[in-house]
């Protein structure tokens, strides 16, 4: 499937910015589960281009003193060929996404479910399925009740989130069983539901040698397929959200962005 993509974010401030940095995860790379055709991020403020630690591509964009808005424009075409398995030969040893992280963290209550959750069940790839039947039944899909800093432990406790919440839950109940796994940025293709464009799944590593990972979407209950578009990974969303970075001044700031995923013929 092929998808033309639109991505806009615009911070407009109430008083003049003295400066600010933000680091952008809006490009995606070529992987086993999907082709770039093209790809465009634009933006009134110059942007470096780098490779960030996790194999990501993504861009700096500096600002300095005096602008009251921040703005940029990723666009392009992505062809999703609708595999759920991925080599991946960027970014560091799979192992590496053993460790817990700030927000994909298993707490004592999350760990004991998830050994429960494998207990008997043979093979990586049966284990990883197994725990995310189990996030999909606890972490019910709910907007408006979790935010961008809701750890796992919380969104299990909650027993509702949205798909970076599951996401997370599945990623920290992976690695407490033994299972390297790592939080994915992307897209979605939902027709007639703009409000799932921008999307969240995991990736678990199913052979650390090979760097074999396997894509799994708990909130739509699926294995990543042609709908999914990947953009960023990292061990949660606060490493790969498309815009993170500081500022100093600006006062307070009023943040739009806008999401469009068109199937094209």
């Amino acid at each position: 499937m092929k998808y033309q993509i639109r991505h806009r974010t615009h911070y407009r401030y109430t008083q003049p910015l003295h400066s600010a940095t933000q680091t952008l995860c809006l490009t995606p790379r070529h992987t086993d589960t999907q082709i770039v055709h093209h790809w465009q991020l634009a933006s009134a403020t110059p942007l470096q281009a780098q490779t960030d630690a996790w194999g990501n591509h993504s861009h700096v964009l500096t600002a300095g003193a005096g602008a009251r808005m921040l703005q940029c424009e990723a666009t392009g075409m992505v062809e999703a060929l609708g595999e759920s398995l991925q080599t991946d030969p960027l970014g560091p040893d799979p192992r590496l996404y053993l460790m817990p992280s700030t927000l994909a963290r298993a707490d004592e209550a999350l760990r004991r479910s998830a050994l429960v959750a494998v207990r008997g069940v043979d093979g990586s790839r049966a284990q990883a399925q197994a725990l995310a039947a189990l996030v999909a039944e606890r972490v019910r899909y709910q907007p408006g009740c979790t935010n961008a800093n809701t750890t796992a432990a919380e969104a299990w406790l909650g027993g509702a989130g949205v798909c970076q919440d599951q996401a997370h839950v599945l990623v920290a109940a992976c690695r407490a069983v033994g299972l390297p796994a790592r939080y994915v940025s992307g897209y979605f293709h939902a027709p007639g539901s703009p409000e799932l464009a921008s999307h969240a799944w995991a990736q678990v590593c199913l052979d650390p040698t090979a760097r074999r990972w396997l894509g799994l979407d708990v909130t739509h209950g699926c294995v990543v397929d042609e709908r999914h578009v990947q953009i960023a990974v990292g061990p949660d969303y606060a490493a790969c959200a498309p815009v993170r970075g500081v500022r100093s001044g600006g006062g307070s700031e009023r943040l739009t962005v806008s999401v469009e995923v068109a199937l094209l013929a």
